[in-house]
């Protein structure tokens, strides 16, 4: 490709997280390189386990199997975000991967786990190839901006409205 594009998957509804792995998984399936970094996810979700499969589709997991506080997040929160982040800087200039998936890193910058200035900083820096994924609800107004493409997932109705919790292949 001559030009990469910043994608943002945002909004209240399911799918931002499943969008970016179809878009991983197709890319893998054109010969890219793909690489998902995964911030405040510890738990091992079912797509690790087909991932870990595709040969050219890595993910990275860069936080705990908790929910994390807004308004008090604890320093072990913190740290793995900022370490998921340094990570993810890392990678995306070291020119191996065609396409980067950030999974969930609006909420690391809305909860202040990562600072929005850094997260700009990085999408001016994005090397000119690179296909560079966003997901996460609360996307900031600057990353919309930012981004060429923006999705914004809107929920009208979901089984959770019934009291249906969440099933393993379906939402996690």
């Amino acid at each position: 490709m001559k030009k990469g594009y910043i994608h943002v998957y945002t909004g209240s509804g399911k799918g931002k997280t499943t969008a970016a792995l179809g878009l991983g998984i197709r890319a893998s399936g054109a010969g890219m390189q793909v690489h998902m970094v995964q911030f405040m996810k510890g738990r091992r979700y079912s797509e690790i386990d087909t991932i870990e499969n595709i040969k050219n589709f890595t993910i990275t997991q860069h936080g705990r199997d908790e929910f994390v506080s807004k308004e008090k997040p604890d320093q072990i929160d913190i740290d793995l975000a900022q370490e998921g982040f340094k990570y993810a800087r890392d990678i995306i200039n070291n020119g191996k991967y065609d396409m980067i998936i950030l999974d969930e890193i609006n909420v690391a910058v809305d909860y202040n786990l990562v600072s929005l200035k850094d997260l700009i900083k990085l999408l001016e820096g994005k090397p000119e190839k690179l296909e560079l994924i966003l997901t996460g609800r609360y996307a900031h107004p600057e990353i919309v901006r930012f981004a060429d493409l923006v999705t914004e997932m809107l929920e009208i109705k979901h089984p959770y409205q019934q009291g249906i919790t969440a099933r393993k292949g379906i939402d996690f």
